[in-house]
């Protein structure tokens, strides 16, 4: 039986992801049915058709939304500056509002590695990287816990996230909880310029279906959307492991999940790299959001972040 706290008080996990173009999902047509757990929370719940981040980079894009503040109002609008100590993030409202909160992987907002508590947000339980794309590998992932400790995670890196997320999710269950997911994937890895997808998910998706804009402008497209789509389809499957996860214990009609990402990317088409441009390729993202007050919520076609 639930507590009367717990039904007044549904618990909320944000899956992020990075740099995930919307056309990735089968609901904006795609054919190759690479995020069918996502296309199902978001014909369930409330689909956020036409959602877009006002910031085209990763640390910018972030700020605003643990904020709710624009970049030019935190002051980070650019990579680099860290989020002042003094910001409110959606972690000091949660706590203020008796949620226990959690945050693993990526950062970004700190320019410091590892993080120290001050730059955390005002998250309590911390498994985490300011950049995880340098503190980590496809194959071998590096989080810092809350007392600055690296913690090395077995398996591939969003596998291994999902699976401390878990964790965290079933030590969480009998109090209100407030999970912030941030994933890597499918943003390229750094040192190697490449979108290194699980091991033969790369092969199942090169030369498959190309969206219209990159199959028109090249790029890098050709050189890299089948490691992106692996790396997509990973992800929507680790999705599938938090909802099923949530089922399991008991807390799928008391949870509300939100899916979203940074920013998009349009495979060096409009500049010499992934985002920075104001394009749909850019800016849209896949974003729905799942559970109680949002299921049969249909489909909401502006969202603006």
């Amino acid at each position: 039986m639930m507590s009367q706290r717990e039904k007044n008080q549904p618990n909320v996990i944000v899956f992020f992801t990075d740099q995930q173009r919307w056309d990735t999902s089968g609901l904006h047509g795609n054919p190759l049915g690479l995020m069918p757990n996502f296309d199902r929370m978001a014909l369930q719940g409330t689909h956020l058709t036409h959602s877009f981040t006002c910031q085209p980079v990763c640390g910018p894009a972030r700020s605003c939304l643990q904020t709710g503040m624009y970049a030019t109002k935190t002051g980070c609008f650019v990579n680099g500056i860290p989020l002042p100590d003094s910001a409110k993030t959606m972690a000091h409202y949660f706590r203020e509002a008796g949620y226990r909160t959690g945050y693993i992987g990526k950062w970004h907002l700190a320019h410091e590695e590892p993080v120290s508590e001050p730059k955390r947000g005002g998250y309590e339980e911390w498994l985490a990287a300011d950049v995880l794309e340098f503190s980590s590998d496809a194959y071998n992932t590096v989080l810092y816990d809350n007392d600055n400790r690296p913690v090395k995670l077995p398996g591939y890196r969003v596998d291994a996230m999902t699976d401390a997320a878990i964790r965290y999710i079933d030590r969480s269950q009998n109090d209100p909880f407030y999970l912030f997911l941030s994933f890597l994937e499918p943003h390229h890895q750094n040192h190697l310029d490449d979108y290194p997808a699980p091991d033969g998910y790369r092969e199942a998706y090169t030369g498959r279906w190309m969206p219209p804009d990159l199959a028109a402008l090249g790029g890098t497209a050709h050189q890299h959307l089948g490691g992106y789509y692996g790396m997509v389809k990973r992800l929507d499957e680790a999705l599938g492991r938090i909802l099923d996860a949530l089922k399991s214990l008991q807390l799928d009609r008391n949870t509300i999940v939100l899916f979203t990402s940074d920013h998009g990317c349009h495979f060096k088409t409009r500049n010499g790299e992934y985002k920075r441009s104001l394009h749909d390729a850019s800016i849209r993202v896949p974003s729905a959001i799942w559970g109680p007050g949002f299921f049969g919520g249909g489909s909401c076609r502006s969202s603006y972040r």
